[in-house]
Parts: C-alpha cells; structure tokens; sequence
C-alpha cells in the first residue's frame, strides 16, 4: 500500500525533436524523464510568478528606467555562490 499521497500522472504530446532533446538532456542530467520535466515546469512556472511580480509593482510605481533595467541586467549577469 502505497504512503502519502501518490503523484499525479500527465500523459502529453511533445515535437520529436522536442522529445529527443529532452531524453538527451534527462540522461545528461542523469535523472528520469518525470523528474527533468518537473524541474523544467517548477522553473517555468518560478519565472511566470517572477513576470507577474515585476508587472505588479510597475503598475503601483511605474515602469523601470533604462538605467535601473541596464543595472538589473549586470547584476543577473554576476556569477552566483553556491552554498555548500
């Protein structure tokens, strides 16, 4: 008997080269299917609430300045650390 609550299934249709490039980019990974397009739907879904955010405070404050969007751009830029 199966704990917790089981993960839903999805059943898609994606382009051949679609569906090559992602097995290719699963097993680079070295992770399953599932959890490769999990990973890429949770970004995707991050950078849509990210958008939403961004358009949300340029409605109460205005939208950014060149210079504010040219700082934002350099600072995305950077090298990140990643914590051990």
């Amino acid at each position: 008997m199966p704990r917790g609550e089981p993960s839903p299934k999805l059943a898609i249709t994606v382009d051949p080269d679609v569906h090559r490039r992602i097995i290719e980019a699963a097993a680079a990974d070295g992770v399953s299917v599932s959890a490769w397009m999990t990973d890429a739907a949770r970004r995707t879904l991050k950078i849509r609430e990210g958008l939403a955010a961004v358009a949300e405070w340029e409605r109460e404050h205005g939208q950014f300045t060149d210079e504010e969007l040219v700082a934002a751009r350099e600072r995305a830029a950077r090298p990140t650390r990643q914590s051990a």
